[in-house]
């Protein structure tokens, strides 16, 4: 993990590689890891997530992006998530609405995390 300024916002940009995150305590650490950086942003690899997160019915998604909304995080899931969305239209409408507030991002690549800051 690593801290980088994209457009002077603070953003803390997790590893591609590592566990696949699948629980709400997963989040938690997640966020401890970065909490004495100062971050504005917390870049997550969509990879890293299991497919239960993008399946709305399991109720994983909300308690993981929950987790970041109490601890004051905003949340940037970065990658590729189409074949998620193709499968899903409330998944679709999710990262529809998820994108136009300020707590939670879905964007396909850092370049598109750095626009939209």
């Amino acid at each position: 993990m690593s801290l980088q300024i994209l457009n002077g916002v603070r953003v803390w940009l997790c590893d591609a590689e590592g566990p696949r995150l699948s629980t709400g305590r997963d989040a938690t650490d997640i966020i401890g890891e970065a909490y004495g950086a100062e971050v504005d942003v917390i870049a997550l690899p969509a990879a890293r997530l299991t497919d239960e997160f993008f399946d709305l019915s399991t109720r994983l998604a909300g308690e993981f992006v929950q987790k970041f909304v109490n601890y004051g995080a905003a949340l940037a899931i970065v990658g590729d998530i189409t074949v998620h969305m193709a499968a899903s239209n409330p998944l679709r409408d999710f990262v529809y609405e998820s994108n136009r507030g300020r707590h939670l991002w879905f964007v396909g690549d850092r370049e598109a995390l750095a626009a939209r800051l």
